[in-house]
This record gives structure tokens, sequence and C-alpha cells, in this order.
């Protein structure tokens, strides 16, 4: 059962990239010996029973209000099932993570997602109840979701509320000096930090490679072995959500941001904004400004 819910189809869903799960009667159907591969990043809240898992060579032992973090690429066998086992599972692939991550919570989420072999935490009663409402509130957005502008953008708000609250779950309890990174992992957080600070001026891969003393090249495929994304998208991502931000909480013309990231011409700035995301930045704005005011907010 874990096997099928850690490694569900992610494209087939309500918001694609992410699936979430509240289970009140966990039914043991993988064979104890049965060990897979895990494919998307998942993080598992036990509410109640025991769970024993062995992640490569590393084996974790869950008890009630115990948070596991399985990264990616992981090798997992699920080992002994005790109680009845509630649990909380939310799972999401690196593209969701890339597309809809703030980008503070982008590399604070990576420092402890790469973590070898995974993340345990157990958790006192008050963030246990705030995580589990959160999960609630995710699972609740992804059931009823119709795919339209307003459900994806409740989504990526409440899953970025998810990483803040982990976020500071995990700086409390100093797991993150505790995580060993390899040199390929420890070069992407490197990277995305850099990103995060220089994104709005430096638009090149040539710049990230030079402050990291490493080729392009050699940037460019261990960036998209950990993150399965090449440099030059993860610099455009990083941009174009930099630009919806400004275009949705700033009052700035569109010609000044334009200037302030540095391109060359309005018209540059409107292609490259249009190419990914289809509109150009007044009508990104003008859809947006008319979102708001047609909310019910009561």
């Amino acid at each position: 059962m874990m096997k099928d819910l850690i490694n569900i189809e992610m494209k087939n869903l309500p918001i694609s990239g992410l699936d979430v799960h509240i289970i009140k009667k966990y039914i043991v159907k993988t064979a104890a010996d049965d060990s897979f591969q895990v494919n998307n990043y998942a993080i598992i809240l036990i509410k109640s029973g025991q769970f024993k898992i062995q992640l490569s060579d590393f084996t974790q032992e869950l008890l009630p209000h115990d948070l596991l973090v399985i990264p990616k690429n992981s090798f997992c066998t699920i080992m002994e099932v005790k109680g009845r086992l509630q649990l909380l599972l939310l799972s999401f692939t690196s593209h969701f993570a890339f597309e809809n991550c703030l980008k503070k919570e982008l590399v604070d989420s990576f420092n402890f997602l790469l973590g070898e072999p995974s993340s345990k935490i157990t958790l006192g009663e008050k963030d246990f109840l705030v995580l589990s409402l959160i999960y609630k509130l995710i699972c609740f957005v992804n059931k009823d979701a119709a795919g339209n502008e307003q459900d994806v953008e409740l989504q990526r708000i409440s899953f970025n509320l998810f990483l803040y609250e982990l976020k500071f779950i995990f700086n409390r309890s100093d797991l993150q000096t505790q995580n060993s990174f390899t040199r390929q992992e420890g070069l992407t957080i490197k990277f995305l930090t850099i990103l995060t600070i220089h994104c709005k001026k430096q638009h090149s891969a040539k710049f990230y490679a030079g402050v990291l003393f490493v080729t392009r090249g050699y940037l460019n495929r261990t960036v998209k072995q950990i993150t399965g994304k090449t440099v030059k998208s993860l610099i455009d991502v990083a941009i174009i959500n930099e630009i919806k931000n400004l275009l949705e909480n700033s009052q700035s013309s569109i010609a000044f941001i334009g200037q302030d990231f540095e391109f060359s011409s309005l018209a540059n700035f409107s292609a490259f904004f249009r190419k990914h995301t289809s509109l150009s930045p007044s009508e990104y704005r003008q859809k947006t400004v008319g979102r708001f005011k047609t909310s019910d907010f009561r």
C-alpha cells in the first residue's frame, strides 16, 4: 500500500505533482522483503500505531507524533506495522516544488529533503496539531480542485505554509546541521542559495558556475541530477516568480520592473514573461487584480 501511495503517477491528479493522503487505517499490502525505490519526495506524519521502515541501510522506527522525510530515490522496505496505524502522507515531485515554492522556502526545504538517509523528528503536541491541520487543508484543496487558477493558487499557498512550518521545526531541532550531503547535493544547495540572492540581476549559468568555481557543464549536470531540472530552467523559474511577486504586490510600472531585472528592452522583458506564462506582464497584472477583486473572502 505504501509503495502505491508514495509512487503514484503524479500527472493524473487534481493538482499535478502533489498528492496527499490521510490514512485512518493502514492495511499492509507490501511484503516485508519487498524493497522499492521512492520516485517522489514524501513526508510521513504518524498519528497512532508503530511503523518500522528501512531506508537504504538505515532503519527508522516511528511512533505517534513522529515525522519522517523520505528523500527521492531512496530504497525503501516496510519492515513492521504494529497497532492501529494512522498516518498522514504528503508526496510531491521536484517539478512541483520548483514551480510552486517561494524561493526562500525552496532552499530551506532542500536542506532536509536531501538529508541522508532521511530526517526524522518527534513533534510536540502543538507542532503535531499545526502540521495535521495543514495536511488537512492541502487534502481539502486537492480533493475539490477543479484545476482553475484560484485552486492552484490556494494549493501553492498551503504547500508553502507547510514548508514554513517544517522549516521552523527543523531549525529548532538543529537537524540541518546533522545532515551530511554529498558533494553534488552541497553544490546544488549552494547554487539555489546564490540564485535566490542574485536572480534579479544575473540571468546566465556562466555567472553561477563562476561563483561556485566549476564549469557550466559540470554545474548543469550536477543540478539536473539532483533536481531533475537544468540550471537555465531554474534561473528562469526564479526570475518569473520574482516578477510575478512584483506584478501582484507592488505599484511599480511594468517598464520599471523590466529595467530592474536588467532586460535590454521592454519588448524583450514582455517576450520572456509571455514565453513562460502565456500572458504579457500587463495581462498577468490585470488578471491577478481582477481575481482578488472578485474573490469572496467571507
